[in-house]
């Protein structure tokens, strides 16, 4: 059987649709399963041991230079390939109508079908013009979690019961950088692009000082200028935090899925360390929880919803517990 997945973003939506994979070669250890991803997340789709083949989207470049001719043989190259396989299912789990639109392109066998979801989440970017693109379209609660959607299409479609924990199937990338510590580290992902999801300096700083107290290096990562000069601001204060470069995505995901523990509000390499089944404190400020909440390990440890931020005793006594 042969099996095409389409979500191309974002990172945390990209990670969450990963056990979707793990059901499917349960229930059908023979399918082939490639998978249309933005071209930023390729090289980590490619550590799902899961995925035959990985394509390429690259929509955000491209609607920069949509008149190029460099771009427009790109868009070319991207549907030949999209369409060089007769696919047996076909599944848009991100319910987006460019999502939609790069399903319909692909090719189905005879047969096949193409299933995605019949709504959206509460609070999801859903847009109904996607299921145009569908022959089978899934409903779902409206308080789905984000890891639970993608499964629950797939075992429609399929015809079997979702029965396991979920199994993200993630590999470690194959590195050695200079950076990675030899000895056991705590990670820190205290930078997100929404002021609101972010957990008060003082905060960190408290952890920071439990966790140098234990002995344990901190390693604090940053994805913009504005994070770095956070992250440095509160390795001042902590004399066994370091701040590291920027890094490449698979080195930011071997940060995450190498962690001793990782400590992090509702973003991507959150999600990643939680995906690792590492010891991981996710912090909800801003945010539902029930949407991403890591639920399938007891090395996670789930604090605070939407509104109502964790303690910084919540914190440390959830640190304390995994840690011991």
């Amino acid at each position: 059987m042969k099996v095409l997945i389409v979500r191309v973003s974002s990172l945390g939506d990209v990670v969450h649709n990963m056990p979707m994979l793990a059901d499917i070669k349960r229930h059908y250890p023979e399918a082939q399963i490639d998978w249309v991803v933005e071209e930023a997340y390729a090289d980590l789709i490619r550590l799902n041991r899961h995925v035959n083949k990985v394509i390429p989207y690259a929509e955000r470049r491209w609607r920069k230079s949509l008149l190029s001719s460099a771009t427009r043989a790109e868009i070319r190259a991207f549907r030949a390939e999209l369409k060089r396989e007769a696919y047996d299912v076909v599944f848009d789990t991100q319910g987006l109508l460019k999502t939609g639109i790069v399903m319909g392109m692909a090719r189905i066998a005879p047969g096949g079908k193409k299933a995605g979801l019949a709504n959206g989440t509460e609070g999801s970017g859903y847009e109904g013009m996607s299921r145009l693109f569908h022959t089978m379209s899934v409903p779902v609660d409206s308080r789905t979690h984000a890891v639970l959607r993608g499964r629950l299409v797939a075992a429609a479609a399929l015809g079997y019961s979702i029965d396991t924990p979920a199994d993200f199937a993630l590999t470690p990338p194959d590195l050695q950088p200079d950076w990675l510590p030899a000895e056991p580290y705590a990670v820190f992902f205290h930078g997100t692009a929404r002021d609101a999801k972010k957990w008060p300096q003082a905060n960190w700083t408290v952890i920071g000082q439990f966790l140098t107290e234990r002995g344990l290096p901190i390693l604090l990562a940053w994805g913009s200028d504005k994070e770095k000069r956070e992250a440095e601001q509160l390795a001042a204060s902590l004399p066994n935090a370091r701040v590291l470069p920027r890094l490449p995505m698979l080195e930011a995901v071997l940060l995450a899925g190498k962690a001793a523990l990782a400590v992090g509000v509702d973003t991507g390499l959150t999600h990643i360390a939680a995906a690792y089944n590492r010891p991981t404190v996710e912090l909800y400020i801003d945010s539902p929880r029930w949407k991403t909440e890591g639920n399938w390990s007891p090395n996670i440890v789930n604090l605070g919803d939407g509104g109502h931020p964790p303690s910084v005793e919540d914190v440390r006594s959830a640190v304390r517990v995994l840690l011991n």
